[in-house]
């Protein structure tokens, strides 16, 4: 599919080009970070200058909510991850747990401008936009995207959704944002009480948009596109209307690594979401987003020459419980590490007897099964049955622990 019109020139540079641009800004961004009291650990002693491209920062370590949550409850609110201090910002939203983030006024600081453009949002639309506005920074950000392509917004928020039919109708908007279903509510509730809206975009996420969900859209004359954003670090990747996975954002740098590790997997394989800002403001290193997800290869129909990705494929925090004792991804790819002829491993946890079972399917070109026995009962504290198998003959799915007990 063809697009004549990008957001900027950005999106369609060459490889070439982009890894140039890349190894400018990420020393400075490595730079910056590094002179931050959160990083004082983790960037000690890495020299920014050596930093300039995604392959150099599978050196460095993972970054984890977790850990940005202690260094808020030493430091608050931004645990020293931050290059200004909280007045310095516009905005602090609060997320679950609680963790703190920082907003700013300045152009399209979220970088939500883009996808909401590849959406066709502009210049005479209307945005109803219905994600939150309350402690969390879902409304703002697609708020700051709206203002990015110069359309008008009508902050709804969620609830009421008689009056937001009404407000619909009354002011004329054209296009939504929110969540994927919540639209479907307020057409639903449209059609009962006999108005025809006029919203023919929308913009959606935080939740999944599914095939069947698209299609009704569709029928109704609505063109949905999704996109991937977290709180923390703002737009990350957006679908364009070719629809052929989703686009990575030009101001991060994702990587797909082996969930519990910082190690990239192979390009088409499944493995957990890591994501590097260049936003000056809140330099976040190697985020770990938790989410599952792979490279999609080659480059999109719609003219966009970024990465791409195949979207939301899940969680890789797949810690399970066994014997009573929680197994962790960190410790499987620990388990890894030990044995320099082990290319990867799985731990399934299964039932017999009314007891959990749980095995351990190493990939080895041969291999001592009892000294694996043994490190697994050192890494994991759990005894399980050791299948040495050969090398590339595990799924490749993103999964170090599968649970096929039965909760039913």
């Amino acid at each position: 599919m063809a697009q004549t019109s990008h957001f900027d020139q950005l999106e369609t540079r060459s490889p070439e080009v982009r890894a140039a641009d890349l190894a400018q800004a990420l020393p400075a961004q490595i730079a910056r970070a590094k002179a931050l009291s959160g990083y004082a650990r983790s960037l000690d002693g890495v020299d920014p200058a050596t930093i300039t491209s995604a392959d150099a920062l599978a050196a460095l370590p993972v970054l984890r909510k977790s850990e940005i949550g202690k260094a808020q409850a030493a430091s608050a609110p931004f645990g020293g991850f931050t290059t200004k201090p909280a007045h310095g910002f516009t905005h602090v939203f609060q997320s679950p747990g609680p963790i703190y983030e920082p907003s700013s006024n300045a152009p399209d600081w979220w970088r939500m401008g883009r996808f909401l453009h590849a959406v066709g949002i502009g210049a005479g639309d209307i945005v109803h936009n219905c994600f939150g506005y309350h402690l969390t920074p879902a409304g703002m950000i697609f708020e700051s995207g709206a203002q990015a392509v110069g359309a008008a917004v009508l902050p709804a928020g969620t609830g009421q959704t008689e009056l937001q039919v009404i407000a619909a109708c009354d002011v004329g908007t054209t296009a939504y944002a929110g969540t994927p279903d919540y639209l479907k509510i307020i057409l639903e509730k449209a059609d009962e009480m006999g108005v025809t809206l006029g919203i023919t975009k929308a913009a959606v996420g935080g939740g999944a948009l599914f095939p069947s969900l698209r299609d009704y859209y569709t029928g109704r004359g609505i063109t949905c596109l999704q996109s991937y954003a977290t709180a923390d670090l703002g737009n990350i990747a957006y679908e364009s209307p070719a629809m052929e996975g989703m686009i990575v954002d030009e101001n991060v740098i994702v990587e797909i690594v082996t969930p519990g590790t910082g190690n990239p997997v192979p390009a088409g394989e499944v493995g957990e979401v890591i994501v590097t800002t260049l936003n000056p403001d809140y330099p976040l290193i190697r985020f770990a987003t938790g989410d599952l997800s792979a490279i999609l290869p080659g480059t999109s129909p719609c003219g966009r020459t970024n990465m791409r990705i195949k979207g939301w494929m899940g969680r890789a925090d797949q810690t399970t419980k066994i014997k009573g004792m929680f197994v962790r991804p960190e410790q499987v790819a620990a388990l890894v590490a030990h044995h320099p002829e082990i290319t990867k491993a799985r731990v399934v946890a299964s039932r017999a007897g009314e007891q959990d079972v749980m095995t351990v399917h190493i990939e080895s070109d041969g291999g001592d099964a009892d000294a694996y026995a043994q490190t697994v009962v050192n890494v994991l504290k759990l005894k399980g049955k050791i299948v040495i198998v050969a090398p590339n003959t595990l799924p490749k799915d993103g999964l170090v622990i599968e649970d096929q007990r039965s909760y039913d």
